[in-house]
């Protein structure tokens, strides 16, 4: 595409990773359609390095203060701050920028920046990862011109809402979407349990994985090789156990290659937050997920719940996730490797790995110079004709 207005397309991402990667996938794939992008998170969000963010240099980047509602008076309070001067410093980066259009991925970062960006006229789409519409996104339903949408059902989304949304999927690293076609090998000897906890590990991972493999037969239990996410407090003690198991593992606070270890994995254990769920089902991995029990209107359990009925994956609820019950689940995966094959199949078909590109369709059919500015969804609905 030539020709494009200087205005920059804004993509608003905050927080954790798990809002930031797809924000970034989306953002590289408008960026290589020739867009002006720019990038906005908060501090959180801007700690994080482009190189471990995948973010290209030419991609213009911006920090908005942002805080988070609830847990209590003060930290509300300290909270409803933040946002009110997120908000201040928000316009002024959007009457200076003047973005043509801006798209937010959710959680509390993106409130001040769709909100400046709304109020001052800019067309806003809502991406929404979960199969819940989160709470922040709750709060800028009313003011966006269309919404992005992970599953094909998404709870907390109204009438008025689900006329103006697609179903795209949920934007995975190019990395991860390259694996759509790397074909899954199931075990014959060696089974491969990759364990991951989000960026700074699952603290019942660390309590429960080892335990597990504790309990297994010595025969058994010398078939698997892990590698596992820990939380710094954990990893020490994590290791001491499976030095007495005498088991070959790989430790780590964060892996910086989860894309490779992916490829090479039979089996994941992970949480089900919406970017992992995206991840597992574009790379076609059978994985085990243990919903955080806390999280937001539970929609990790919605989440994972999507994929199961799916036939791409299995359920454990945290209070059901004990040693013996995943030392059963691993020594069934031993017995019959075909089952995680047919499990990886089902879980490719349920996963997106081109989310970014149809994301990117969307966004540059609300574009004004595409002179279809009323029909966000029509690139989309033209390629399924």
């Amino acid at each position: 595409m030539s020709n494009l207005s200087a205005q920059p397309i804004m993509i608003v991402a905050g927080g954790t990773g798990g809002h930031m990667f797809p924000g970034v996938a989306l953002a590289r794939a408008l960026s290589l359609r020739g867009h002006r992008v720019v990038f906005v998170s908060d501090a959180r969000g801007a700690a994080v390095s482009r190189e471990n963010l995948g973010l290209p240099a030419e991609i213009e980047r911006y920090e908005v203060s942002a805080g988070r509602l609830g847990g209590g008076i003060f930290i509300t309070g300290r909270g409803l701050l933040a946002l009110i001067m997120g908000f201040t410093e928000a316009r002024r980066l959007v009457r200076r920028l003047q973005p043509s259009l801006a798209v937010g991925f959710g959680g509390y970062p993106t409130i001040p920046p769709i909100l400046a960006a709304g109020l001052a006229g800019v067309p806003t789409i809502i991406h929404e990862q979960n199969a819940v519409l989160g709470r922040a996104n709750r709060r800028l339903a009313r003011g966006a011109r269309a919404f992005a949408l992970s599953f094909e059902r998404t709870a907390k989304l109204s009438d008025a809402g689900a006329a103006r949304a697609q179903v795209v999927g949920n934007p995975v690293r190019e990395e991860i979407a390259a694996l759509a076609t790397h074909p899954y090998t199931p075990p014959t000897d060696i089974v491969q349990v990759l364990v991951l906890g989000g960026s700074l590990g699952a603290q019942v991972f660390s309590k429960i994985v080892p335990a597990a493999f504790e309990s297994m037969p010595p025969e058994a239990r010398l078939r698997f090789r892990v590698a596992q996410q820990c939380r710094p407090e954990d990893i020490d003690s994590v290791r001491a156990t499976y030095r007495t198991l005498q088991m070959p593992v790989e430790l780590a606070t964060f892996f910086d290659d989860v894309p490779q270890r992916l490829a090479r994995s039979h089996m994941v254990i992970c949480r089900a937050g919406a970017s992992t769920v995206a991840e597992m089902t574009a790379a076609g991995r059978p994985a085990l997920y243990v919903p955080f029990p806390h999280a937001a209107d539970d929609h990790q359990t919605d989440n994972a719940r999507a994929v199961e009925n799916g036939g791409g994956g299995w359920v454990f609820p945290q209070p059901e996730f004990t040693p013996g019950a995943l030392a059963g689940w691993l020594e069934a995966a031993l017995e019959d490797p075909q089952a995680l094959a047919s499990v990886a199949n089902a879980a490719r078909t349920l996963g997106n790995p081109s989310a970014a590109d149809r994301l990117a369709d969307m966004v540059e059919g609300l574009l004004p110079l595409n002179g279809d500015a009323g029909d966000p969804m029509a690139p989309l609905r033209e390629a399924a004709e």
